[in-house]
C-alpha cells in the first residue's frame, strides 16, 4: 500500500474514533469543541431531534454543514434529513432518510409510535387547525382510558359490593398512571439496552 493511502486511512480511523469519543460528551462540551466542530454540531443536531426540538436540530446542522469539508457535507445533509424528520414527526420520510443513510429503517411499531405522536402533538410548523384536533385528540384519548381504568376497578371490585362512581374514577385514574410508568420504564431499559448494544459493536 502506497504511504499516501495508508495515511488517510490512518486518519480516516482516527476520525472515527475521536466521533464516537464525542458521543460520550455533554452537550457543553460538544459546543466548545473545535477540532471535529462538524461532528459536534451533528450529534448535537441528533440529540435535539430527539427531544423533538425541530428549530434547535436545524440550527446545529446548518453550523455542521458550514464546518465540514466538501466530501463530508452530503453525508451530514443525510443525517439532518433523518434528524429533521424524527423532530418533525415525519414517519415516511424518516423512513426514507434513514434508509439513505444505509442504517436499518425503524421497526413498524416505532412508525405507529411516530405517526400517533405526530397526531396527538403536531410540531411547531403544524397549522392551527392540527394543533386543535391534537387536543381534542389527547382529550378524547384521555376519556377513553378513564373509562378502561374504570372499567377494570368496577369489574375487580363487584365480588365486594361494587365502588361508585368517584372512588372508581380516582382508583382507574391511579391504574391508568401505574400502567404507563410501567410501559414507560420498560420501553426507556429497552433503548438503553439497545443504545449500549449499539455502542459496544
Amino acid at each position: 500500500m502506497a504511504p499516501k493511502q495508508r495515511q488517510v486511512r490512518m486518519e480516516q480511523r482516527g476520525g472515527l474514533e475521536a466521533i464516537q469519543a464525542l458521543e460520550q460528551r455533554s452537550d457543553e462540551e460538544l459546543e466548545a469543541e473545535t477540532k471535529y466542530k462538524s461532528a459536534a454540531m451533528a450529534i448535537l443536531g441528533a440529540r435535539a431531534s430527539e427531544r423533538f426540538d425541530a428549530d434547535a436540530a436545524r440550527g446545529y446542522f446548518q453550523r455542521a454543514i458550514a464546518a465540514a469539508r466538501p466530501q463530508e457535507r452530503m453525508q451530514i445533509r443525510r443525517m439532518a434529513d433523518a434528524s429533521l424528520a424524527l423532530a418533525e414527526r415525519r414517519a415516511g420520510d424518516l423512513k426514507d432518510a434513514v434508509e439513505r443513510l444505509g442504517q436499518t429503517p425503524p421497526t413498524g411499531r416505532q412508525m405507529f409510535a411516530l405517526r400517533a405522536m405526530g397526531l396527538l402533538v403536531p410540531p411547531a410548523s403544524a397549522g392551527i387547525l392540527a394543533r386543535v384536533r391534537g387536543i381534542l385528540l389527547i382529550i378524547a384519548l384521555i376519556i377513553v382510558l378513564l373509562a378502561l381504568g374504570l372499567g377494570i376497578v368496577e369489574l375487580i371490585s363487584l365480588p365486594f359490593g361494587g365502588l361508585g362512581i368517584a372512588p372508581g374514577v380516582l382508583l382507574g385514574l391511579f391504574l391508568v398512571l401505574a400502567v404507563l410508568g410501567v410501559t414507560t420504564t420498560i420501553g426507556r431499559r429497552r433503548r438503553d439496552r439497545a443504545k449500549a448494544a449499539k455502542a459496544a459493536g
